[in-house]
């Protein structure tokens, strides 16, 4: 009786002991289930990081290189008519870079419009804005007058004028707006980078109006970008 009580003693021990180390296991496999997690996360965010992107939330930003979105050349038709180039405008030849700005704004000053001219110029430029510069909702207001007095706001609006007034059939609407968001890119190259970078992370297509028109204007806000600039405000 003695014996029996004795193993069954035994055969209790044996079970409790079984039970605590299965107990052991299943913490120890969560432990590792979590550590995996975090290793995981890291490893991304590291790798992010690693090649120049960076990170909201839980999704890796991509990067764009300048190369994907700065104009480079002589624009076709009006560059060699006004003497420019879109490589004149250049953080490492700033005297080169306010001359072209101000042989673009001086046409802003020196052509006048009227008429269908300037329903058209009112209808293109009130689509893109200078707002690292100044806050105005566009370069003109309603009436097509000025709306920012920046550097870059007259070159935009003189160039406006001049490939409506000079070449009003060779190019369509958003090509001119086009050629305005060219020239805000190369204004302000490391911003439209950054923007570059949520457009192409959203799905949206690189192109100089979805970049530098208002059509998506903001949507970089909160992004960590270069604050370069090119010319004066």
């Amino acid at each position: 009786m003695v014996r029996e009580v004795k193993e069954h003693e035994e055969q209790i021990e044996a079970a409790t002991q079984k039970f605590k180390l299965g107990n052991k296991e299943i913490i120890a496999l969560v432990v590792i289930g979590i550590l995996a997690v975090v290793l995981v996360y890291n490893t991304i965010r590291i790798t992010g990081l690693a090649t120049g992107g960076s990170v909201t939330g839980n999704s890796i930003l991509s990067s764009v290189s300048a190369s994907e979105i700065i104009p480079t050349g002589t624009p076709k038709i009006y560059g060699k008519e006004l003497g420019v180039s879109y490589d004149d405008i250049s953080p490492n030849d700033p005297r080169k870079a306010d001359a072209t700005i101000d042989v673009l704004g001086n046409l802003d000053t020196s052509i006048n419009l009227e008429g269908a001219d300037l329903q058209r110029y009112i209808n293109i430029a009130s689509q893109i804005s200078c707002e690292y510069c100044c806050g105005a909702e566009s370069v003109i207001f309603s009436n097509g007058q000025p709306a920012c007095g920046c550097a870059h706001s007259y070159a935009m609006r003189g160039l406006a004028k001049y490939l409506i007034t000079k070449h009003s059939s060779e190019y369509s609407d958003d090509e001119i707006l086009s050629e305005m968001g060219k020239w805000k890119v190369l204004f302000f190259p490391g911003i439209h980078e950054t923007k570059a970078a949520v457009l192409k992370a959203q799905g949206i297509e690189l192109n100089y109006i979805n970049l530098a028109s208002n059509k998506y204007r903001g949507i970089e806000t909160g992004q960590a970008s270069g604050g370069s600039m090119v010319g004066g405000c």
